[in-house]
């Protein structure tokens, strides 16, 4: 009869009658009540009444029973730590028994109960076993000395274990050596600037011995802990090589990328004409493709990390195109991973193969699929020259298929080739118009108007067109919309005499119908050029637009280089640093490959990604518009090129007089405008509805409400907080760096002091970020013209822009830093105040105020104290207004000041509070309201930092 008999229900007094059962003479009976203890304790009972009895058990020379002794043991020792010191003897005793299964079995169990009162009476045991004369007995204990590390760090290093766990790594048995390099490495890890393993190449051969007779999880215990050594020369790193790669051919995957891993990363350090070079691409090739051909889920891991692998060395599976061809029954998530990998594969040899076999995946069913397929052929057609005209007549081909979706695909992917290869493929505009009617996608509609405008010259219907997407304006979405009033703008500009009334008409629905800040800017934008400045207008909206790039999808270089060093982990499948997914107090080290000088091949500067990455796409991280991230981003994806904002109309200026559109456009239409009764009111009245910014302020109202009699002073300078260290010399070979973030004059500046603590001289600085919560990225590059001496440093202040990529980090005003000069490059995090990011325009109306406090749900309402600040409120007010903390309105309730005030974030966002202070008190309450209430912590702590400096 099989085990299942001991977790059927039993009767009710089952407790006392197991106590029974345990504590009888019969070795049989008792072996049967612990099964039930088992039992009951696997299937959530409470059992732990019975622990005396169990431990009791203990004094067995059944291996079975002391297995499930154990079992109970620690599971229930941290709820009954005083009972479980009973089982102290039993485990000294067992660690010294004759038989080697039960001494392992002892300080196994050993290392898994986690009560501090016990491990002090474990050392001696751990000891003895440590130094075991059976290998078993000791690759057990090694793994045991992790697990006690990880209770208690300081007990471990006091008895001595590091520096056994180190002689271990010397072992005669290759599997003690395995468990050693683990339990060092997850040492190592929690640790990251203790020296634990100090890989040297007496220590590197050892390793490479016990590789070839572990097993499969020792192998890549030591092959992971190989790739974080770096060999002295080019020979040794050939040697290594050498030894690591009969471990491709085993039939354990993640063996098999663990030693691609370490090939990767030991292959920099090879000469790219040494004869070995070329063999070793030819062998990485075979074992990756071998990978292909097992289960769609290990196929997935595989070519996630082989995307990583062909972004850094597309040579080794260039001739091995086939293999990534899509079969029928692979699941979606694969075919679309073979897909990405074909496009970065393709080259002028494949291209006709890869084309043949994307127009037959443009037929398939999975409509995702096709739509990505289709993409891919646009993508061919800009990486590969040669290839564009024959991708051109394929997606002319799939047009005529008259399939909604694929059409739409289609005209996406043709205005990216009409921006790539201008006046080269305009005559398939005529087929793309044919179509109109069936476009209902966003991106679509917004690629076919874009095409539409940019040719309206060539279109002789284009007003007709454009004019028919008018007619349902405000229910297109935002992208749709802001690409309609540029194109309306630009066949203006292209055919001014025609289309007088369809651009007002636009501009009207714009600015005065619109509720988009977006759309409504932009509006307000033309129609101040167009009635100022028609030339300069001509130069803005017709300028020439830049090539796109061949890959726009390609992982930034120093994340690649982390990434690979990463291969056949999760970040290899995440696409992402450790530091992105990892969480808890362990410390995340960032790795990256070792380059060669010799080579010929330097490590590239973070900066030089900047310029590629203004063409890049954008992130697949970036999540939807619901939430924080959302709010963050700019829907508008050409960023404005100044950071301030648009030059304010002059307040002695009626705006129902002001003439937007009228007079400057003479040079245009060659005529007045002014006077022509062809055109009615022509363009000179204003619209209707101007935006809030616009309108003088409303007084009346909330004067009842609000008693401003207790005026609002003068701002006081700004508190600026004292300079921090952000990344110390002893983590970046002498180099350290203090700064403060500040704002002056509506422009964010990071200013740095260097200090150069090595021996050698430092120059080529360069500085990138990562991307963060509010899109903050240097606005130029790093400007630190003379190298910096030995003993010397050097101010610098580096200009911010909130216009970079965006991800919401933890915590939320987190920067994560790297910073490059001709000795390496060092990361560090910082966090900046978040009152750099409140702007200068942050004063709100107060009846704006008042409604916007209403609407804001009161789920996103949060109150925090500011402890220890004593001062009254005009001086709080005067403080706060100096970091753009604007109070709008104060009263007096019950002996309290109410301040009302907002604020106003870099990307839109508004800040209301509420401040209550009360004279003779020193605790203030603050009450915070916000569309995105994950600001807020962030926000007080500004308030804390602010009021008490």
């Amino acid at each position: 009869m099989t085990d299942s008999k001991y977790f059927t229900t039993t009767k009710k007094g089952e407790i006392f009658e197991l106590k029974a059962e345990l504590n009888s003479d019969k070795k049989e009976k008792k072996k049967e009540a612990v099964k039930k203890v088992i039992a009951s304790m696997t299937v959530g009972k409470d059992v732990s009444a019975l622990f005396p009895d169990v431990v009791n058990c203990m004094q067995t020379d059944n291996l079975e029973l002391k297995k499930l002794v154990y079992l109970y043991l620690m599971n229930y020792a941290k709820s009954q730590p005083d009972m479980a010191i009973m089982a102290v003897n039993t485990f000294v005793k067992d660690c010294e028994d004759p038989n080697p299964l039960i001494r392992a079995l002892a300080v196994r169990t050993m290392g898994c109960i986690r009560v501090d009162k016990i491990t002090e009476y474990l050392c001696e045991p751990l000891r003895k076993c440590l130094k075991d004369e059976d290998p078993y007995v000791r690759k057990t204990a090694a793994v045991c000395v992790a697990k006690l590390h990880d209770i208690n760090a300081q007990l471990v290093e006091d008895q001595g274990f590091l520096d056994t766990l180190k002689d271990l790594i010397s072992d005669s048995n290759p599997m003690v050596v395995a468990n050693a390099v683990a339990a060092l490495s997850e040492i190592a890890e929690s640790h990251p600037n203790s020296n634990l393993l100090d890989l040297n190449p007496q220590t590197i051969n050892k390793l490479l011995t016990a590789l070839n007779e572990c097993t499969e999880w020792g192998q890549i215990f030591i092959l992971d802990c190989l790739a974080n050594y770096t060999p002295r020369d080019d020979r040794e790193s050939q040697s290594i090589c050498e030894r690591v790669t009969p471990r491709l051919s085993h039939a354990n995957s993640a063996v098999v990328l663990s030693a691609v891993k370490v090939l990767m990363k030991f292959m920099e350090m090879l000469p790219k004409d040494l004869d070995y070079y070329g063999t070793l691409l030819k062998k990485l090739a075979p074992p990756l493709v071998t990978l292909l051909s097992a289960e769609p889920e290990l196929q997935y891991v595989a070519l996630r990390n082989i995307n990583l692998i062909v972004q850094r060395r597309p040579e080794i599976l260039k001739h091995e195109m086939k293999v990534f061809f899509v079969k029928y029954n692979d699941p979606i998530y694969v075919k679309l991973e073979k897909l990405d990998i074909m496009i970065r594969l393709a080259s002028q040899a494949n291209i006709a193969q890869v084309l043949a076999e994307l127009k037959e995946y443009a037929t398939e069913v999975d409509v995702d699929f096709v739509r990505k397929a289709v993409r891919a052929i646009g993508r061919c057609a800009i990486k590969v020259e040669q290839s564009a005209e024959r991708c051109v007549s394929t997606l002319l081909d799939l047009i005529q298929t008259k399939v909604n979706y694929v059409v739409q695909e289609a005209i996406v992917v043709i205005k990216d080739i009409f921006r790539k290869y201008p006046n080269k493929y305009e005559s398939v505009i005529a087929t793309l118009c044919e179509n109109l009617d069936s476009l209902d996608e966003p991106e679509a509609r917004a690629a076919m108007i874009w095409i539409v405008g940019e040719y309206a010259e060539r279109i002789d219907n284009a007003d007709e067109l454009l004019e028919s997407f008018l007619e349902g304006f405000h229910d297109e979405s935002t992208q749709v919309q802001l690409q309609l009033l540029t194109a309306i703008v630009k066949l203006f500009l292209k055919k001014p005499t025609e289309t007088q009334e369809l651009v007002q008409q636009v501009l009207s629905l714009a600015t005065q119908d619109s509720d988009n800040p977006d759309l409504r800017d932009r509006g307000y934008i033309y129609w101040r050029l167009l009635s100022t400045d028609p030339v300069a207008a001509k130069e803005v909206v017709l300028a020439e637009k830049p090539l796109i790039s061949e890959e726009t999808d390609l992982i930034e270089p120093t994340l690649l280089e982390e990434l690979i060093c990463h291969i056949g982990t999760l970040a290899s499948v995440y696409h992402k640093p450790p530091s992105a997914f990892v969480e808890g107090s362990r410390g995340v080290q960032h790795k990256r490959l070792t380059g060669n000088a010799g080579s010929g091949e330097s490590v590239e500067s973070p900066d030089t990604g900047s310029a590629a990455g203004a063409t890049e796409a954008p992130p697949a991280v970036i999540p939807s518009q619901g939430d924080l991230l959302g709010d963050l981003l700019n829907l508008d994806l050409t960023p404005p090129t100044t950071t301030g904002p648009p030059p304010p109309i002059s307040s002695g200026m009626q705006m129902g007089a002001m003439d937007l559109l009228g007079g400057g456009l003479d040079s245009l239409l060659g005529g007045d405008l002014g006077g022509n009764p062809a055109m009615g009111t022509g363009f000179g009245g204003a619209p209707a509805v101007m935006p809030a910014s616009f309108s003088a302020p409303v007084s009346g109202g909330l004067d009842d409400l609000f008693d401003l009699g207790g005026g609002v002073g003068l701002p006081m300078g700004a508190y600026n907080p004292p300079k921090t260290v952000w990344l110390p010399a002893m983590k970046a070979k002498g180099l350290e760096i203090t700064g403060v973030f500040v704002r002056r004059a509506g422009v964010i500046q990071m200013e740095m002091t260097l200090n150069n603590k090595a021996m050698s001289v430092m120059t080529d600085f360069a500085i990138q970020f990562n991307r963060n919560s509010f899109g903050l990225a240097p606005a130029g590059p790093l400007q630190i013209l003379t190298p910096l001496g030995p003993n010397q440093s050097i101010e610098a202040a580096l200009p911010l822009s909130t216009v970079g990529p965006v991800m919401k980090m933890e915590p939320l005003n987190n920067l994560q830093v790297a910073v490059k000069n001709n000795i390496d490059v060092f990361y560090f995090s910082c966090q900046y105040p978040i009152s750099m990011l409140f702007v200068e325009d942050g004063k709100m109306e107060r009846q704006v105020f008042l409604a916007t406090w209403k609407d804001i749900p009161n789920d996103n309402e949060a109150q925090f104290q500011i402890k220890d600040c004593h001062l009254n409120s005009d001086a709080a007010s005067n403080k706060l207004q100096s970091s753009n903390i604007f109070t709008i309105a104060k009263r007096k309730v019950e002996g309290q000041d109410m301040l009302y005030q907002s604020m106003k974030l870099t990307n839109g966002i508004w800040v209301l509070a509420e401040l209550r202070v009360q004279t003779g008190n020193p605790n203030y309450t603050i009450s915070l309201k916000c569309r995105a209430p994950e600001v807020s912590q962030c926000v007080f702590q500004n308030y804390e930092a602010v009021l008490k400096n």
